[in-house]
């Protein structure tokens, strides 16, 4: 079994239960697996590999709890840039039509080498568009050339605009073909095993693109597989007046109707939650993931983080589609979650270390990976490193702060399962150059169609 011995780290931020964070630090590890933290003089002095991190911060490799990957190719597009998201989706749909299997294997690659970049070694993607062939197996098998761990979200549109929908109806999936397709994922690539590189979630798009019934149907067909389920919840004030005029009720309540609440699901946004709501999840220990830049982007407002921390609700972080963020930073997420908190309560709402436990402990709790989120004997030997000589961090006297407080910081090294994904700031299990190239190619086509 291969082992990897990491040594001599500056600061070595554990995020194990007492927080440790130690300087001079190490990790010993044998097959992807951690056997041993500590001081570098307390582990075996010898391995298969040793890499000698002096002048580097270490943390546990960040988790990515939401994402779009296929709206790489459609950023900065100009009608979409400066408004709200119902017409953000309208503007978007038919240019999204166009989209093909090749389209999303690239964007997929493109959108985890970008994460990976940051820190991220483990990131779900809510696929919820199958236009001209497209199947989910499209990202799955970019995140496995890729060896990256992805939770792949089997995401769903069911009514169109004829139907009183917001979807144009060549984008939405007939109901039985959606679960019938779902089943057939998750028996093909769910791995429910610790360790799991691929895991599969049920994920209809939003209350307002399916039926009752499709997520009904959903909720149960999850459990009685044990997969997770996921959505849009909560996003903004017209989502808000569509569930209150179609359902009679506000998102919060109607999840919770329908079966949508529990430790095996999990909402992107939950923006405009109110109290009643955030107690719902609360009790019920669901997931939200907060996506900041996308909820600033679109102007949907300022997710209350704080008072479902303070009641219990599990919170992980989501960089959101690359069409409404621009970007899948998620160190940078960290740093905005932080500070739309300060904005929002105050300038000590939320601390550095807290957005940093939120976008690795919170994202594993967030989707069910006790396996992952620390750093510590028994967890997957996924982490990443950051270079504290660079001139974003000079002068930083608290250098963990300094990952969010300055920067913007980029990985020096990120690692999945003890196998390097990028080192010495360079993705090493892709052709970077050469995908960058096929990306804007792909990109170009969806301009000159659109045109």
């Amino acid at each position: 079994m291969p082992t990897l011995l990491v040594k001599n780290i500056d600061i070595l931020v554990c995020m194990d239960t007492s927080r440790r964070e130690i300087p001079g630090g190490g990790l010993f590890i044998r097959d992807g697996i951690i056997e041993a933290v500590g001081l570098t003089g307390e582990l075996p002095n010898s391995a298969d590999e040793i890499l000698d991190l002096a002048g580097h911060i270490v943390t546990p490799g960040l988790i990515n709890t939401h994402h779009h990957f296929y709206q790489n190719l459609t950023r900065a597009v100009p009608k979409a840039q400066d408004v709200t998201l119902f017409d953000w989706l309208k503007t978007l749909y038919p240019i999204w039509s166009r989209i093909d299997p090749e389209d999303v294997y690239i964007s997929a690659q493109v959108g985890l080498a970008e994460m990976a970049l940051s820190g991220c070694t483990c990131s779900s993607d809510h696929l919820y568009i199958f236009p001209n062939g497209v199947r989910l197996e499209d990202e799955i098998d970019a995140a496995q050339d890729m060896g990256v761990r992805l939770h792949a979200c089997r995401g769903a549109m069911s009514i169109g605009q004829s139907a009183g929908g917001l979807p144009p109806d060549n984008l939405v999936e007939g109901e039985s073909a959606i679960l019938g397709d779902a089943q057939r994922l998750i028996h093909r690539h769910h791995d429910p095993r610790p360790g799991a590189m691929i895991r599969i979630a049920i994920a209809p798009c939003s209350p307002f693109s399916v039926s009752r019934l499709l997520m009904k149907n959903a909720a149960i067909l999850a459990r009685e597989n044990g997969v997770m389920l996921h959505t849009h919840l909560a996003e903004n004030e017209d989502d808000i007046a569509y569930s209150q005029e179609k359902f009679g009720c506000r998102p919060g309540q109607y999840a919770q109707d329908l079966g949508w609440t529990g430790d095996d699901v999990w909402h992107a946004h939950c923006v405009k939650l109110d109290p009643d709501e955030i107690d719902i999840f609360a009790q019920s220990k669901t997931g939200v993931a907060h996506c900041p830049c996308s909820n600033m982007r679109l102007g949907s407002g300022i997710a209350p983080i704080r008072a479902m921390r303070e009641c219990g609700v599990n919170v992980g972080l989501g960089v959101d589609g690359s069409a409404s963020n621009d970007s899948a930073n998620l160190l940078n997420e960290a740093r905005q979650a932080m500070l739309l908190q300060r904005v929002a309560h105050g300038g000590d709402a939320m601390a550095a270390r807290e957005a940093l436990e939120i976008a690795t402990l919170g994202g594993a709790a967030v989707l069910g990976r006790g396996d992952l989120g620390s750093l510590e004997p028994g967890k997957r030997a996924d982490f990443a490193a950051y270079d504290a000589t660079t001139i974003e961090l000079s002068g930083a006297w608290d250098k963990v702060a300094g990952l969010l407080l300055c920067g913007p910081m980029r990985a020096n090294h990120t690692v999945v399962e003890g196998r390097f994904i990028v080192r010495d700031g360079q993705m090493v299990s892709i052709d970077l150059p050469t995908v960058l190239q096929t990306h804007a190619k792909r990109c170009k086509r969806l301009m000159t169609e659109a045109s």
